[in-house]
């Protein structure tokens, strides 16, 4: 246990640098320089740098699922509640990636960036229907709303946040993209009773939205 803790430890704090550095521009010796450790001491718990980012971004992941999953288990919620924690702190995540790091990924490190297409049409796919669903038993999303197209749509427009071609990293960031993503997507399938209740909750919040 004590050494999947230490491998854990050593994993999120390689990921905060890749968040800050890209992932191409940082060497094992510059990742151990910054930890502080030596690079026999990263060794012991990766093969190299691949493998490293492979384990790294697959752990990143994993403890992104577990905290959105705890967000969609609150009971007092309802589905509009919900979204927006979610994308509260999906909003505050992708204020702290470089855009050099999902570019880096894609086009370096094949196996890492598979891992975040798998969970993007999954796991997020599976979230946003599960919160379709709810939504519209609560009369706050239209009836009409079919939750496997709109589930899929949305997976779209996430990978679409990443595209350069369509969104230069120099006119846009990844949080603002993803707001107004978020506004498109709710908007779009809430119910007259869910636009009210939105009103009403962002009034009360003072949230971004």
């Amino acid at each position: 246990m004590e050494i999947l803790e230490k491998e854990n430890e050593l994993l999120m704090a390689c990921t905060a640098l890749f968040m800050k550095f890209g992932v191409k521009s940082l060497t094992m010796d510059n990742i151990a320089s910054h930890l502080g450790i030596s690079k026999k001491t990263i060794y012991l718990y990766v093969s190299d740098k691949k493998d490293l980012v492979n384990k790294a971004v697959s752990l990143h992941i994993k403890n992104e699922e577990c905290l959105i999953t705890s967000l969609c288990c609150v009971d007092k919620e309802n589905a509009i509640d919900e979204l927006l924690d979610i994308n509260q702190k999906m909003s505050e995540k992708l204020q702290s990636i470089q855009p050099a790091v999902m570019y880096d990924l894609q086009k370096f490190y094949p196996e890492a960036w598979k891992i975040i297409e798998d969970h993007k049409t999954c796991f997020v796919s599976t979230i946003v229907k599960e919160n379709i669903e709810k939504g519209i038993k609560e009369g706050l999303y239209r009836e009409n709303v079919n939750p496997v197209i709109i589930s899929n749509l949305y997976v779209v427009m996430v990978n679409k946040i990443f595209d350069t071609d369509l969104f230069p990293r120099m006119g846009f960031d990844y949080r603002t993209l993803h707001l107004e993503m978020a506004r498109y997507h709710i908007r779009g399938i809430a119910s007259r009773k869910g636009i009210e209740y939105l009103k009403e909750k962002l009034a009360q919040t003072n949230q971004e939205f």
